[in-house]
């Protein structure tokens, strides 16, 4: 990680009300992939991890038994939960939390992230994955930046001061390791995709 955890977190804080407002077309494009493959069903339970502003976690709600946000920026989360009570939403829920101690212990069926788990090491991700893998979904949908071949240093996608993105094999292999089976690869530009992991025989049983 470039930064502290607390670096990114006031960093975060800092441009939360303007978060929404300031995409791109392929972040846009790439959360709406992500939505699309959580596809979660009426009984389950949704983790999204580095949830921001609630973009994703919001937009899986009607569709949820309950959503689940963590997120290290509080003026994110809090923009979150003004929207879900605009929204009429009562069955999402957001706090502190990270990719390698999410501070979550309940069921989880599906875990989502997009554009947030670039900003660790790929050492990092590897730990991240596998604490996700620990919690026991069936699918975990990731969205993010991530290098389908040589990152043009001229043009890069991502800000090289802050952010640290995976080749699409080195997140392949964390996601095989943790014991994921990658079932869907969709790129979204040379720099930026979403990849979609299942595990054989749906959600896994946590032992308390």
């Amino acid at each position: 990680m470039k930064k502290t955890i607390e670096e990114h977190a006031a960093r975060f804080d800092e441009y939360a009300a303007e978060y929404d407002t300031d995409q791109s077309e392929e972040y846009r494009a790439c959360a709406s992939l992500v939505v699309d493959h959580a596809d979660p069903g009426p009984d389950d339970v949704v983790l999204d991890l580095g949830c921001g502003t609630g973009a994703i976690g919001l937009a899986l709600a009607p569709k949820a038994k309950r959503v689940v946000g963590r997120d290290i920026s509080e003026g994110m989360m809090e923009q979150a939960r003004e929207k879900a009570a605009e929204q009429g939403l009562d069955n999402v829920e957001f706090g502190y939390g990270e990719f390698r101690d999410p501070d979550y212990d309940g069921e989880v069926d599906v875990v989502v992230s997009n554009f947030a788990m670039h900003h660790l090491s790929d050492e990092e991700k590897r730990e991240a994955i596998h604490a996700i893998a620990d919690l026991g979904p069936r699918r975990f949908v990731l969205g993010d930046v991530m290098f389908f071949g040589a990152p043009d240093p001229d043009e890069p996608f991502y800000s090289p001061e802050v952010d640290d993105p995976a080749t699409v094999g080195t997140l392949a292999d964390a996601l095989t390791d943790a014991g994921f089976a990658l079932v869907a690869v969709e790129q979204v530009h040379e720099q930026v995709g979403v990849l979609v992991a299942e595990r054989a025989g749906g959600r896994v049983e946590v032992e308390e």
